[in-house]
């Protein structure tokens, strides 16, 4: 039989022992902190997918067989998953690779936007980190070179979510972001779908069906979702028209607990749907993947022409599907994945 004394014994040297396992206990998991995948070779995984657009792309249409347009994507494309690579965060790889395909001339975003009706260019975008949900939006920009970072200042400098035309160009004045005369966005071929729309409408003819947007999703190694999403919208729009590129929900999403998303297509659908959100959805509450989440959205609620999405999920998995005739894509991973597309 233990004595008193060295019962008491055991409690006290056992006291240090319960103090320091319960000193050391594992903390909760954060629900919204995405899973960080080890590849064969030990370091945490990263994925990235890209777009530059959806919609009709004939190929008799475009020159090269699209050679300088793939070309373009590819260059963004490495810019996104170099920084990656290096131990970027997810939310300077979309928004590196977003600025460069805003300017360049290709691509229906910045530099390459399309004419309004009244023959001018406003300019939408949209970030979102998934770490916390956080987000920031601009929309109807008239004077911003690069509206996907005016869109993230909104977000880190602002306690506001989206600002809006006139509103959005003075922030950007307080901001000391590059400015641009509307010349700047001027472009050949953008000014011609103009003119030819013009022609359409005024011969009662079917407005043209062509989707303009560039976007980026990405995962990093810290395990963390990203997405950006920025366009010039559509040709010969309203003054004042808004799509879905910065609307959160409908044309950006990321949550570290599910999936990061950017849409490009008829932005009045991708509302109406909330597409990206909805994906999200799909993934966290049926369990779906990120392909399945897509497909389902994509080819079973919107119309057929109407676009498409990239996703990347919070294991690294990427889908990049579209109903239209085409969509300019990429995709890039730590496992060795690059590629860009157009039509196949």
């Amino acid at each position: 039989m233990r004595s008193p004394m060295l019962t008491r014994s055991l409690l006290i040297l056992g006291m240090p022992v319960l103090v320091l396992a319960l000193g050391h206990a594992t903390p909760p998991p954060d629900p919204r902190r995405a899973e960080v995948i080890l590849t064969p070779g030990g370091a945490p995984r990263y994925a990235i997918a890209i777009h530059g657009g959806a919609g009709v792309i004939s190929k008799a249409k475009i020159p090269d067989g699209g050679k300088a347009h793939l070309d373009s994507l590819r260059a963004a494309l490495e810019l996104g998953r170099s920084t990656l690579a290096a131990g970027g965060t997810s939310l300077d790889a979309v928004e590196k690779v977003v600025r460069s395909l805003e300017d360049d001339p290709l691509f229906n975003a910045g530099k390459g936007a399309v004419y309004d009706h009244d023959g001018m260019h406003e300019l939408d975008a949209a970030i979102m980190d998934g770490r916390r949900l956080a987000c920031g939006a601009v929309a109807a920009v008239k004077t911003v070179k690069n509206p996907i970072s005016l869109a993230r200042l909104v977000m880190e400098r602002s306690p506001h979510v989206l600002l809006v035309g006139e509103g959005a160009d003075r922030f950007a004045a307080e901001m000391g972001v590059a400015r641009v005369g509307q010349d700047y966005f001027h472009t050949a071929h953008r000014y011609d779908e103009w003119q030819q729309e013009l022609r359409k409408k005024r011969a009662g003819a079917p407005a043209g069906k062509s989707h303009g947007t560039v976007g980026a999703v990405a995962l990093d190694r810290f395990g963390n979702l990203a997405a950006a999403t920025s366009t010039g919208g559509t040709t010969d729009k309203l003054a004042g028209r808004v799509g879905d590129s910065p609307i959160v929900g409908a044309g950006t999403y990321a949550d570290n607990r599910t999936c990061a998303v950017s849409g490009t297509g008829s932005g009045e659908e991708f509302i109406r749907h909330a597409v990206a959100h909805d994906i999200a959805a799909l993934i966290e509450y049926r369990g779906a993947t990120v392909q399945q989440a897509a497909e389902s959205v994509v080819r079973g609620k919107l119309r057929p022409g109407d676009g498409g999405v990239i996703v990347v999920g919070r294991d690294g998995a990427l889908a990049l599907v579209f109903n239209s005739e085409g969509m300019y894509r990429g995709a890039a991973d730590s496992a060795g994945r690059f590629e860009v597309k157009i039509w196949e």
